[in-house]
């Protein structure tokens, strides 16, 4: 059974850090990009960084030059690093599975979703 798992969310104030985690168990880890979307009440979910299986990134930018995202082949585990968070970060944070080892940027490519995770920025 595929699964990806959020965790890290949490409330923080404007120009803190979180370090969300996206563990996968379930399928081959390193045949498939890995992404993470927000969606924040009222608005569409939007794309905001991928990681292909060959390294290759993605950044909205939004959060270009705040955000890092990175992945741990051995623990099967994507994380995403994110800092000076500003309160229109605020948003339930998803990470999901493309079904190609590629990424791409809207969420009908990717075929199994986590539950997400709440992040709350406060000003």
């Amino acid at each position: 059974e595929v699964q990806l798992v959020e965790s890290g969310g949490g409330l923080v104030q404007a120009g803190g850090s979180l370090r969300l985690s996206c563990a996968a168990s379930g399928f081959t880890f390193d045949r498939h990009a890995i992404g993470w979307f927000r969606q924040a009440p009222g608005k569409e979910r939007e794309g905001v960084s991928f990681i292909s299986r060959d390294g290759s990134t993605y950044y909205a930018d939004s959060v270009k030059g705040r955000f890092t995202i990175s992945s741990d082949n051995a623990k099967n585990t994507v994380y995403l690093r994110m800092n000076s968070l500003k309160p229109e970060d605020t948003a339930v944070y998803y990470c999901a599975r493309s079904h190609s080892s590629l990424y791409y940027v809207l969420p009908r490519w990717y075929d199994y979703w986590g539950q997400g995770t709440q992040v709350t920025v406060s000003s």
